[in-house]
């Protein structure tokens, strides 16, 4: 008998990637997905903990989904609820204690076996947690991949992080860096591009830290891989996020001039522009090192759009340490960044730094930051007026006849077309500029 799961992503790209294996992992339990909450068997909640006060929003989800599972029991159908991710993990047990309508509490390092986990709960009754680290391979016990509709997919190749940021939860929720074998990204890929894809971004918490077994044995960096993914007929277009300074080496900067297919499109957080601030942070790289990275990188590929990850207000950060964040941001000029205020992670060691900025001042730095990033972006949308950019169709616009697609500088492009186009790279002449997106005519 058919059954149906809602599965609800919170976070990042790696959670967009899990939360598709699971409703996979669930297909052959005769688990078909829905977007309707309210039609579901079973709720999952893929959590992410990167956010300020992400728990508490997941308990406050939870309260509205004891809304949802009463009225479908009073129509005489139970609802099973899930919680995954890396709340998940970092909650644990808990979550049961404080929520008692959740069933399943499911690490990011054990989703594989969440159709035991369900299967399990239901015969027996019971609530179980499993936030395990287990030794083997999960991305081998996960079912081959399956057929999807958009062009454009993820693919995880690298997971965890050994960089212990002081103000990062990742090493403690997702673990030691582990990368997938040569061999099995190089499947997944290729069942991707049989199915369609044509543009595959290969992620990681630390992607360029990809150190993956190769067919010969030896050690493949994520240069080589993404020479190998490069030559998969069908796909035509490749990206890889998220990236940490220290690991930009010799060969993934020649991979940037070197691979035809590899989008001009490169997200580096730098974090904070004082040295100071970044030892305290445990960066492992100063803004000199960045610096001389990204006029390397630019030499490289000089029409490379650079993106970033910003945190103002890090424990200790004075006016002068955010003078120089700044002066980080006017001397690289960034075609888009993501910028934050600092806010402690339980258990990560800036929580406990003295010199906690106060939210007054975090807020009025975030908001000078963001005035100019957003300029930025929008000096970067309006220089691509009057340009001729492939554009690859994704899905179909908001309005009647428009079709939205990706530049190679991963901004959204709408266009009037019919959906045949799906799918499909096309020539198009940008004739608009919004802040966050593109309007053109195909040629």
């Amino acid at each position: 008998m058919l059954k149906k799961v809602h599965i609800k992503t919170y976070g990042c790209q790696m959670n967009a990637y899990d939360s598709v294996r699971m409703a996979e992992a669930l297909a052959p339990e005769g688990y078909l997905e829905t977007p309707d909450m309210e039609a579901a068997d079973l709720i999952v909640l893929n959590t992410c903990h990167i956010r300020e006060k992400a728990a508490e929003k997941i308990y406050s989800e939870l309260g509205r989904l004891r809304l949802v599972r009463d009225r479908r029991r009073a129509q005489g159908s139970e609802t099973m609820i899930a919680v995954a991710g890396c709340v998940a993990q970092a909650e644990g047990a808990e979550i049961l204690k404080r929520a008692p309508l959740v069933d399943l509490v499911v690490g990011p390092q054990s989703y594989h076996r969440l159709p035991d986990l369900v299967r399990r709960a239901r015969s027996e009754g019971a609530k179980l947690v499993d936030t395990e680290f287990p030794e083997q391979d999960k991305f081998a016990s996960l079912p081959a991949r399956q057929s999807r509709q958009l062009p454009a997919a993820f693919l995880t190749i690298q997971e965890g992080c050994d960089k212990f940021c002081t103000f990062c939860v990742v090493p403690y929720t997702r673990g030691a860096e582990f990368s997938r074998p040569v061999t099995a990204v190089m499947a997944e890929a290729r069942r991707l591009a049989g199915f369609g894809v044509r543009e595959i971004t290969v992620l990681g918490q630390n992607v360029n830290a990809y150190a993956g077994e190769g067919p010969d044995g030896r050690i493949w960096g994520l240069a080589h891989l993404l020479t190998a993914l490069a030559q998969i007929p069908g796909v035509e277009r490749l990206r890889y996020t998220t990236s940490h300074p220290a690991d930009m080496n010799d060969d993934l900067i020649a991979a940037h001039r070197d691979i035809p297919a590899l989008m001009p499109y490169l997200h580096l957080p730098f974090q904070a522009g004082a040295d100071r601030i970044l030892a305290a942070m445990n960066r492992k790289h100063t803004r000199a090192d960045y610096f001389r990275l990204i006029e390397r990188i630019r030499a490289a590929r000089p029409d490379l759009a650079l993106s970033t990850d910003i945190i103002v207000g890090f424990p200790g950060e004075t006016e002068d340490d955010f003078a120089a964040t700044m002066d980080v941001v006017e001397e690289v000029g960034f075609a888009q960044a993501y910028s934050f205020k600092y806010s402690p992670r339980p258990g990560t060691p800036a929580a406990s730094l003295p010199g906690q900025v106060t939210e007054a001042d975090k807020s009025r730095r975030l908001a000078v930051l963001q005035t100019r990033l957003n300029a930025q972006q929008a000096a970067f949308n309006s220089a691509q007026v009057g340009r001729t950019l492939p554009v690859l169709f994704e899905r179909t616009g908001r309005r009647p006849g428009q079709l939205a697609g990706r530049s190679p500088y991963l901004q959204a492009v709408h266009v009037e077309a019919g959906e045949e186009r799906i799918g499909e790279i096309f020539s198009v002449a940008i004739t608009q500029a919004g802040p966050n997106s593109l309007s053109g005519v195909i040629i």
